[in-house]
C-alpha cells in the first residue's frame, strides 16, 4: 500500500518528534510508571487464569493512559482515540501501531476499581515519595488554598432538592426510576463564586458579579519551595475553605514551620490549632467589619500575598492547560479526577524541576 509506515518509517517519524522536543518523553524519562505497579496490582488482584481469551492489559499501561486524560482534560473515549492516533502518545504508553489499546469501557472499569480499593491516594502517595527521594523535600512552608471545579449541573424540583439535604439516596428520591437515579448527582452542591475586581483608580467600588457553581471543591497544601501539591481534600462545592484547614491538609514534614492562606482560613480554631502544633500562621488578616482596613494590616497582607500567590498559579495550570473538570457522578469518582489531576500536575512539575540547570 503506497505511503503505508513500516518499521524504519515509525523509528524515524519519532525520532523527529523527539528532536523537536516531546513533552511525553522527558515526562517518561522523569515519572518511572514502575513504581505505581504494586499499588496497582494490589487494588486489581490477580485475575483468574481462565483458559483461552485475551489477555488482560497491563495496568501500568492503563494508569498512563488516565494520566494522559488528566493531562489534557479528556473523556476516556477521547483518550482511547489519541492513544490510537498519535505516535507521541503512543510511545509514552510504551505502544506500537500493531498493539491493542484499552478502549473507553476498559478504562471506566480500571479506574473504578481504583475507586472501589481506595487505591487513589496510595498512589498520590508514592508519588510524593519518589519525588522527595529526588530531592524535592518540602521546604519553605505550606500555603492552603481551594478552587471549585464545575460538575455536570443537576436540575431538581423543590422537593428532591429537600430530600437531597435530608441525606437520602438516589435511589429513595427516585425509586421508580432507576435509570434516572443512576444519573443524579446528590453528591454535589451549588455555591456561589464572587468575583475579584480591584478598587478603581478613583477609589470607586466596582460592580460586584456572583457566578454559580455546581460541583466539588479541591483544597490542597503546596510548599512553597518547589510548588508541589504535597496534601489534598475534596469535598463538595459549599464546604468552606477554612474549615479544611484541620481535616489534613497541614503536613509536619516541611521543613518550616510557616503556614500561608487568605483570610477564609483566618479562626480562632485554626489559629489555635495551629499554635499547638507548632506552626507560625501567615493567615492573612480579615477586614474589620464596617470600618476600612488599617494601613498596616493590608500592607502585611501585600507581604503575604506575594508569597501565597503562587498556589494560584496551581490552579491555574490545571484548569487552563489541563482542563481540569468533572465529568462523572458523585463524590467518589469527583475525588478520583481531582487525585489524578493533582498527580498529573505533581508529575509536569517535577519534570520542569528536573530541567532547570543546577547552579554554579
Amino acid at each position: 500500500m503506497a505511503g503505508q509506515l513500516g518499521f524504519w518509517s515509525i523509528t524515524e517519524r519519532l525520532a523527529e518528534i523527539s528532536a523537536q522536543g516531546d513533552p511525553l518523553e522527558t515526562l517518561a524519562a522523569t515519572v518511572d510508571f514502575e513504581m505505581f505497579r504494586p499499588v496497582l496490582e494490589g487494588a486489581l488482584g490477580r485475575p483468574p487464569r481462565w483458559k483461552g481469551g485475551r489477555p488482560p492489559f497491563d495496568p501500568v499501561l492503563k494508569f498512563r493512559m488516565l494520566v494522559l486524560q488528566s493531562l489534557h482534560g479528556l473523556s476516556l473515549e477521547q483518550t482511547e482515540y489519541l492513544v490510537r492516533d498519535r505516535l507521541s502518545w503512543m510511545r509514552f504508553c510504551q505502544l506500537g501501531p500493531e498493539d491493542r489499546v484499552p478502549d473507553a469501557n476498559t478504562l471506566w472499569d480500571f479506574r473504578e476499581a481504583l475507586i472501589a480499593a481506595g487505591a487513589l491516594e496510595a498512589l498520590f502517595e508514592r508519588l510524593d515519595r519518589a519525588i522527595n527521594a529526588a530531592g524535592y523535600l518540602p521546604r519553605g512552608g505550606q500555603i492552603v488554598d481551594a478552587t471549585l471545579v464545575a460538575a455536570p449541573r443537576q436540575r431538581n424540583t423543590d422537593g428532591e432538592k429537600a430530600a437531597i439535604r435530608e441525606g437520602k439516596s438516589a435511589a429513595e428520591i427516585w425509586p421508580d426510576q432507576p435509570a434516572k437515579a443512576r444519573q443524579k448527582d446528590i453528591d454535589g452542591r451549588w455555591t456561589v463564586k464572587h468575583s475579584k475586581a480591584k478598587v478603581r483608580a478613583d477609589g470607586t467600588l466596582p460592580i460586584d458579579i456572583a457566578i454559580p457553581v455546581y460541583g466539588y471543591k479541591s483544597h490542597v497544601s503546596i510548599d512553597r519551595m518547589h510548588g508541589l501539591i504535597r496534601r489534598q481534600v475534596i469535598t463538595d462545592a459549599a464546604r468552606h475553605d477554612g474549615g479544611q484547614l484541620r481535616e489534613g491538609l497541614i503536613a509536619r514534614t516541611n521543613t518550616s514551620r510557616r503556614v500561608w492562606a487568605d483570610s477564609a482560613y483566618r479562626s480562632a480554631e485554626n489559629e489555635a490549632w495551629l499554635d499547638a502544633r507548632g506552626m507560625v500562621s501567615r493567615i492573612h488578616r480579615k477586614k474589620p467589619r464596617g470600618r476600612p482596613m488599617p494601613s498596616r494590616t493590608r500592607r502585611a497582607n501585600a507581604v503575604k500575598s506575594a508569597v501565597r500567590s503562587k498556589v494560584e498559579h496551581v490552579f491555574a495550570q490545571q484548569k487552563a492547560r489541563m482542563g481540569m473538570t468533572i465529568r462523572t457522578i458523585g463524590l467518589a469518582r469527583a475525588r478520583a479526577a481531582i487525585t489524578l489531576a493533582n498527580m498529573a500536575y505533581n508529575m509536569t512539575r517535577w519534570r520542569w524541576l528536573d530541567s532547570r540547570p543546577a547552579p554554579a
